[in-house]
């Protein structure tokens, strides 16, 4: 089979001709019919990743058909459509993942391929409403938002809910979680543009972060929110707790600009604001994903699709995080 493989942190990925994987009793070969992209596969590129391992075949998300089962999987799999789960080895513990927790397509081989082996427990039938591209968009992304958004935010319809950094594809997905639940949803961005693209999905209002009184404008247009969904934390994450109205929970699952600057705790214990770390997302909740896109229709963002064989330039887009949505490669 054909494959995108990570050979080195200074190389471009490159297509190569590998061995088919061999199947173990419980799992199952899907013949990709596309991938996606997320920031973890930029930073594995350039080697800022825990674990890095070479070669490797990167890829969390992906959709296809199952062509072949292990000889103790239920087979009307075969020639099923479907998604894959890529948070592998959760646990028990719904509040928590295990120490053998990982994530595919690092350590083991990822979508970015013809065909990808999983276990048939992470198997789940893709959306019928979606294109192949537009479900491959869906599980990684989707998954670490809507915790972030619903069992770790407990957001409900008529909450206000912050998005900061809106734009790529976890943002895209925690606006259209909220707005498909009837929240009302503020944005920031560096980009005018992200900015009006997210108003025409919904959102009320938005701002750039780039602006010194970024917070000062929110704060005269919302008043206060209820949830506040953060990936970057930064020297700006203080801010937040004044914009957090009381007993709102504020909820992080990255740090693109830094670490949590020091917060003035007086703040956090008078308006009883929780301050929340997520990661992914356990079984119930990426079950529960798939039935909001279900009831709801809910159609992921793709900013573009690149043929698989343009996988190194499709990463060097993420790069510079000029995308709108989900990046895409089809097989």
């Amino acid at each position: 089979m054909k494959a995108i493989v990570l050979e080195a942190a200074d190389k471009p990925l490159v297509l190569k001709e590998i061995d088919k994987p061999v199947l173990s009793f419980d799992e199952v070969l899907v013949h990709i019919k596309a991938a996606a992209l997320n920031r973890r596969d930029y930073w594995i590129t350039v080697g800022k990743y825990a674990g890095i391992k070479y070669p490797s075949i990167l890829g969390s998300d992906g959709a296809g058909i199952v062509s072949e089962t292990g000889k103790d999987v239920d087979k009307q799999w075969l020639n099923k459509e479907v998604i894959i789960n890529p948070c592998h080895n959760w646990g028990s513990n719904a509040d928590y993942q295990n120490r053998d927790f990982s994530i595919l397509g690092l350590p083991e081989d990822g979508t970015l391929a013809e065909y990808v082996k999983v276990k048939a427990e992470y198997l789940y039938p893709k959306p019928a409403h979606l294109s192949w591209e537009q479900a491959a968009a869906l599980p990684l992304a989707g998954l670490t938002t809507f915790r972030a958004l619903f069992t770790k935010g407990k957001a409900t319809k008529g909450d206000k809910v912050l998005i900061t950094g809106v734009g790529g594809g976890t943002g895209t997905f925690t606006l259209q979680w909220a707005v498909a639940a009837g929240c009302q949803v503020f944005v920031t961005s560096g980009s005018g543009e992200k900015i009006e693209k997210a108003k025409q999905m919904g959102a009320s209002a938005g701002v750039s972060y780039k602006a010194q009184d970024w917070a000062e404008q929110l704060k005269l247009m919302a008043g206060g929110f209820d949830v506040i969904v953060d990936s970057a934390l930064g020297d700006g994450f203080d801010k937040l707790l004044e914009l957090a109205n009381p007993g709102a929970r504020i909820v992080f699952f990255g740090g693109t600009a830094g670490n949590i600057p020091p917060l003035n705790g007086r703040k956090i214990f008078w308006k009883q604001l929780q301050i929340l770390g997520t990661t992914m997302g356990s079984p119930d909740d990426f079950k529960a994903m798939v039935d909001f896109v279900n009831q709801h229709k809910i159609i992921p963002v793709v900013d573009e699709v690149f043929l698989l064989a343009d996988a190194d330039k499709a990463v060097r887009k993420m790069e510079h995080s000029s995308q709108f949505g989900k990046i895409v490669l089809k097989t």
